[in-house]
């Protein structure tokens, strides 16, 4: 879990993004955008202080596209034993001057490890489309009594990335945020990620773009709870009820105590129609990852390792 006693979730998803994005440009030679971030499980904490290690690596490429695979460490410095904390799959595609899709160079494995990477990659790619497909079918609007929380704000210059727009890891960091409090007001408790999947970009955010962050409360379990977030974006002279959707994201957060262990969910009971569907589409998503079972992107690890001068 990721933000028990340690760093938030979209902290990490930000890290990994820039990793993802400097190991894209670096194979394409050109400036790139996040297109999906899926299927990520934050397996422990981050603690505050310890140093951290992020690994990326191409493993599939599209025309356009490039499927990184991404690994998360981290060790307290005074040991300098590092243990993964999570891994998760980042596609990217390349963009020319005129950010249009660009051509990439063919990646071609090698080694048995590398074709087996692969073809876990695109183990994935059917249940993406699966739940692409899914999470765009369903209709968000006022008729609904689930705990939502909307944040609000104006995208910075310091959120800039190389091709003038903000980064897609800033992003995943407000997405992270505003679910984080929503699930934070309704429990009463601490909160903190578990599960992020389903992270799909549709269009770029703008320097001085009005940013809307909606997160939406729509099923809870014994423990857990799922959250739909839509980030909006756009000029903020056209008003806040004009703003097109540009990233769609679901995440699973669960309550802890200040130790950081996990604690039984607050139910929350559907009441109108959309309340209903949106709760029969967390379970829906659910049914499709354990119906697709996509390959693992990384073998346990054998050993812990320890850093040397």
């Amino acid at each position: 879990m990721a933000g028990a006693n340690g760093v938030h979730g979209g902290r990490v998803l930000e890290w990994i993004d820039k990793a993802a994005y400097a190991c894209a440009v670096g194979w394409s030679q050109s400036y790139c955008v996040t297109a999906y971030v899926g299927h990520i499980h934050f397996n422990r904490p981050i603690p505050s202080g310890h140093m951290v290690e992020v690994r990326s690596r191409i493993t599939y490429t599209g025309s356009s596209s490039m499927h990184i695979v991404n690994e998360v460490f981290s060790a307290d410095p005074r040991e300098g034993v590092f243990t993964r904390a999570c891994d998760c799959l980042v596609i990217f595609v390349a963009m020319s001057e005129d950010r249009k899709p660009k051509r990439v160079p063919k990646y071609q494995p090698q080694t048995d490890e590398e074709k087996r990477v692969a073809e876990a990659a695109l183990s994935r790619v059917q249940l993406r489309k699966a739940i692409e497909e899914e999470m765009l079918k369903q209709v968000y609007s006022d008729d609904s009594t689930a705990p939502q929380l909307t944040n609000r704000f104006l995208a910075k210059p310091t959120d800039v990335n190389w091709g003038g727009n903000v980064h897609g890891g800033t992003a995943m960091e407000w997405i992270d945020e505003a679910a984080t409090a929503c699930t934070m007001q309704w429990t009463g408790e601490r909160t903190v990620a578990v599960y992020a999947g389903g992270i799909r970009f549709y269009r770029p955010v703008h320097i001085g773009d009005l940013v809307e962050v909606d997160a939406r409360l729509v099923r809870t379990d014994q423990r857990s709870m799922s959250v739909m977030v839509h980030l909006r974006a756009g000029d903020p002279r056209e008003g806040k009820d004009n703003l097109p959707v540009a990233i769609h994201a679901s995440f699973t957060y669960v309550a802890t105590d200040l130790d950081g262990n996990p604690l039984n969910a607050r139910q929350f009971k559907p009441v109108t129609n959309e309340d209903k569907r949106l709760e029969a589409h967390a379970t829906k998503l659910r049914e499709l990852r354990a119906e697709y079972q996509p390959h693992p992107l990384v073998r346990p690890l054998r050993e812990d390792y320890k850093i040397t001068s």
